[in-house]
Formats: structure tokens, C-alpha cells, sequence
């Protein structure tokens, strides 16, 4: 342990980390990747999917699936890492999730891939987890702030290059391909973190919080599936929905109660006493929400109404994406050099408040140059906050807790998203069938009749009357949904405002009394 200290102090004079620590951090990025690009690939490569395996009617248990298997998972995945050491949960995850993708290729009707997607979605829980806890574990809070650009940019990248990368590979290989690329990127993700990441091992007697994880995964299932059959499979107001929601409600009661009694909980609700953790879960949420609705519903405008392929369409992101990639490069480094963070999830409140009320102004006549500046504002705001919550949040609870803070933190961000796909989307729809019948009359009706969403391909076959009519009811949607995002985006800047500056650490931690806020974790790396 000498040895470790020493090199850790050395690296630290140095200016850098041990090699060994930047080869890891070459693996997490990759394991990242993984997580993120998987479902922007699919996604391209699910018309050719349904078009071999039928059962278009299951389509949307594809994705479902996958995000219902994830965000059960994610939190579980967290109190392995704590319990039994991040370094064997973070390979079986990525062994899980390499299985599933293998499996997925290998699917022959719809019912397999739903099944294996659920697989594969049981790993992706925990990937990111993995990510952001070793990260925790090497990283001292104070330098932490210097990685957030590279996962900024593995996020810009996995968003812009997953529909390329989806397109190309099931036009060139098959749509089984789709799946099969996740194991080169996996078997080289393993055997760099097996061969280079050594962290100090633990040995627990406490043993998995079963009726937790069992209450919370119902809870979740519940959520989720509220999120997307609401407005789509099911009205709303639904006997179906309605049922949904009290067993969501009563297991997460239920889920609650059983914490504040089990021996080794899933989650420790001790952790939502600091006040900082507990903001950062509000901010986490509602960052989600606005960053995955704005994600689906830009391109939809900007295919729409501004004429643009689908592959173009997410080219066209590249403002806001590289604005999100630069300003969390920029919000790290400081955070790093002054050991100071507040400023950035006020500025990100405030920016992401004026992104998205600009982005509800865009109609029919707004220019891709306009509409590409009102995007960059918006990615301002969200690079403030990407990363610099997930510092914040870990910074806020004892060494011990990292895994299951970073997983916590990873899981409201995944419930944001599924929330702000659904709310957004079901107010956009109704927006668009609203202007469709206003302008088009019965036949405006019958087009958005099943989806209000329409591809390109569709759109150009329409008589143009009723293409102006469609344009006109996308420009009202979009208004609605970001207008809504607006609305929402103020609880961020108001959490913020809240929260309390605990200077990061930039070595080892001087515990406090009850292991609050001003306990940081210490990164320690045995020699390898």
C-alpha cells in the first residue's frame, strides 16, 4: 500500500496520471460507448429488423425491453460494486452485456430478440455505473473534473455516429451486425480493465437486499411502462394505466419502508440526508428529461419542417452537441483547477432555460442557421450540467456508498428520460392532430389518425396542401413540448441556487462525524 500512496503522490507532481490509470480510463470510455451507441444503432436498423423477423406490432418491446432491464438493473448493479468490488461487477456487466448482444444477432423471430435485448439491457445496467464508480474510485474529486470532456464527447459521439454507424453497418453487413459490432469493442473493454485496473478487494458477509431489489424493480417496471404506453398503447385514463400506477406507487412506498429496515440496502436512504446528493437526483431527473426529449423531437422538426434526411438530421445536432462537448471540457478543467462548482449548474439552469424557450419559437420559416444557434445554447446548458452532477453527487456520500450514489444518480437520469419522452411526446401528438384537424379538416385527421409522426418518405407523397398543413402542426408541437421543457428546466436552476459549495478534495479525505457532505472519496490505484 506504500507503493500505491507513492505512485498516486508521484503521478500527482507530475501533472498526470499513471499510465496504468489512463489505459483504465481508455477501457471505461469504450465500455461507455457501448452503453450508449447500442440503442442509436438499433434504432437505424429497426425497419430492416421488422422487415425480416415480423411482428411489427411488438416493435416497440424492442427498445422497451432494453430500458426496462437497465434501469431495474442499474441500481443493483451498484450495490454489487460497493459490497463485493466495482472490478468483478463492472466485467460480469460487460460479460452480460456481450452475451445479449451475441444472442440478439442471433435471434430468428421477434419474440427471441425481445427476450435478449432484456439480456442485454440486464448488462448496459451496469456499464455506466461501472464507468462513473471506478472513476470515483481512481479519480480524486478535485482532478475528477478533467475527465467529464471525455465523456461529453463520448456522449456527442455515440449520438451523432450511432445513426451513421447503424445505417452503414445493416446496408453493408445486415442488421445482425447491428448487434455483433458490440463484442470486438467488449473484448478489448475486458481484457484491458482484467489486465490494468487493480482496486483493493472487499470481502462483506452482508448478503443482496432481495425484497428490495424485488420492490424496486416492480416499482420501475411499473414507471416505465406507464411512461410508454400512456397516450399510445393506452388512453391515459385507462383502467390499464391506472392499475400501473398504483402498483408503481405502492411498491416504491413499500420499497421505502423495507429500506429503512434492511440490513444492507439497495439504496441508503441515509445518502438523500445531504442536501447536495438530494439536488443533484432533482437536476439529474430533470436533465434527463429535457436532454431526451429535445433529442427525439429536433430531428423529427428538423426532418419535418426543414427538409432534412435522417441522416443529415443528426448532423444537424452538432451545434448543440458541440456545444454541450466544449462547455464541459471548459466546466471541468476549472472545477479542477478552483475546486469550485456551484456556478455551473446555476449557468446550466439559466442556459437551458433559454435554449429551450428559443427552441419553442422555431415555425416553418426558421432557418437552420437560427435553429442551429438556439441548439447551441441549449447544449451550453446541458454541458454545464452532464457531468458536473455526477461529481457533485459523489463528492456528497462516504467512499463506501460510491457505487450506489453513482448508480442512484444514473437511474433518476434514466427515469427523466423515460418521463420527458412521455410527456413530451404525448403533448407534441396531440398538438400535431389538434393543428392537423384545425388546417386539413377530416382528411388532416385521418393522417395523423395512427402516429403523428410521419418519415420522410411518407411526407413527400402527400398533396401539398396537406404537407404545408403537417409542417404547421410540427412547428406547433415542437413549440408545446419545449415550452413545456422550459417550464420544467426552472426547477433546475432553482435546486441549484441551493446548493451548499463544499470545496472538492484533492487528496486524501478528513472524514466528518457523520460521513455527510464533507466526506470525499480518496483515489487509490495498487501498483500494477
Amino acid at each position: 500500500m506504500a507503493d500505491t500512496v507513492e505512485m498516486v503522490t508521484e503521478s500527482k507532481q507530475e501533472g498526470k496520471q499513471p499510465r496504468s490509470v489512463r489505459v483504465v480510463l481508455l477501457a471505461l470510455m469504450i465500455a461507455m460507448m457501448l452503453a450508449m451507441l447500442d440503442n442509436m444503432i438499433v434504432g437505424t436498423a429497426m425497419p430492416t429488423i421488422v422487415g425480416e423477423l415480423g411482428g411489427l406490432e411488438h416493435l416497440s418491446w424492442v427498445v422497451t425491453g432494453y430500458t426496462l432491464a437497465t434501469a431495474a438493473s442499474t441500481p443493483v448493479w451498484g450495490k454489487l460494486g460497493d459490497m463485493y468490488g466495482r472490478k468483478g461487477a463492472f466485467l460480469s456487466s460487460i460479460v452480460i452485456f456481450l452475451i445479449g448482444s451475441a444472442l440478439s444477432g442471433m435471434a430468428q423471430n421477434m419474440g427471441e430478440l425481445i427476450g435478449f435485448r432484456a439480456v442485454q439491457g440486464l448488462g448496459a445496467g451496469g456499464l455506466m455505473v461501472g464507468v462513473m464508480a471506478i472513476i470515483g474510485d481512481l479519480i480524486p474529486p478535485r482532478e475528477r473534473g478533467k475527465y467529464t470532456g471525455m465523456m461529453a464527447g463520448v456522449m456527442a459521439l455515440a449520438m451523432i455516429g450511432g445513426p451513421l454507424v447503424g445505417g452503414t453497418i445493416t446496408d453493408n453487413w445486415g442488421w445482425r451486425w447491428s448487434f455483433y459490432i458490440n463484442l470486438p469493442l467488449g473484448v478489448v473493454a475486458l481484457a484491458l480493465v482484467s489486465a490494468v485496473l487493480h482496486l483493493p478487494k472487499k470481502r462483506t458477509r452482508a448478503r443482496i437486499d432481495y425484497p428490495g431489489v424485488l420492490l424496486l424493480t416492480v416499482g420501475i417496471t411499473a414507471i416505465v411502462l406507464v411512461t410508454t404506453w400512456g397516450g399510445t398503447e393506452y388512453a391515459w385514463t385507462s383502467a390499464r394505466i391506472m392499475e400501473l400506477i398504483g402498483i408503481g406507487v405502492a411498491a416504491l412506498i413499500g420499497f421505502v419502508f423495507w429500506q429503512t429496515r434492511a440490513a444492507e440496502p439497495v439504496v441508503p436512504l441515509h445518502m438523500f440526508r445531504s442536501r447536495n446528493f438530494t439536488l443533484m437526483s432533482v437536476i439529474g431527473f430533470i436533465t434527463g428529461f429535457v436532454m431526451f426529449g429535445a433529442t427525439l423531437y429536433l430531428p423529427l422538426y428538423q426532418q419535418s419542417v426543414q427538409g432534412a434526411s435522417a441522416t443529415n438530421s443528426g448532423l444537424l445536432l452538432l451545434p448543440m452537441l458541440g456545444a454541450m462537448l466544449v462547455t464541459s471540457m471548459v466546466a471541468g478543467r476549472v472545477t479542477a483547477d478552483s475546486g469550485r462548482y456551484k456556478i455551473f449548474p446555476i449557468a446550466g439552469g439559466a442556459l437551458m432555460i433559454a435554449g429551450l424557450y428559443l427552441l419553442s419559437l422555431m415555425d416553418t420559416g426558421t432557418t437552420r442557421f437560427t435553429s442551429g444557434l438556439y441548439m447551441a445554447v441549449l447544449g451550453l446548458g446541458m454541458g454545464c450540467l452532464m457531468q458536473i452532477t455526477m461529481l457533485v453527487a459523489q463528492n456528497s456520500v462516504e467512499m463506501k456508498d460510491m457505487g450506489v450514489a453513482s448508480s442512484s444518480t444514473t437511474l433518476f437520469r434514466t427515469l427523466g428520460s423515460s418521463f420527458g419522452v412521455a410527456i413530451m411526446g404525448a403533448l407534441f401528438n396531440d398538438r400535431v392532430k389538434h393543428v392537423m384537424a384545425e388546417r386539413a379538416g377530416a382528411l388532416g385527421k385521418g393522417v395523423t389518425e395512427k402516429s403523428a409522426q410521419l418519415d420522410a418518405k411518407h411526407l413527400k407523397m402527400l398533396p401539398p396542401a396537406i404537407r404545408d398543413a403537417y409542417q404547421h402542426a410540427v412547428s406547433a408541437g415542437t413549440h408545446s413540448a419545449f415550452l413545456l421543457g422550459a417550464g420544467i428546466a426552472v426547477i433546475v436552476l432553482i435546486a441549484a441556487l441551493f446548493v451548499k459549495e463544499v470545496p472538492l478534495k484533492s487528496g486524501a479525505p478528513k472524514p466528518s462525524a457523520d460521513g455527510g457532505e464533507d466526506a470525499a472519496p480518496v483515489a487509490v490505484v495498487e501498483a500494477v
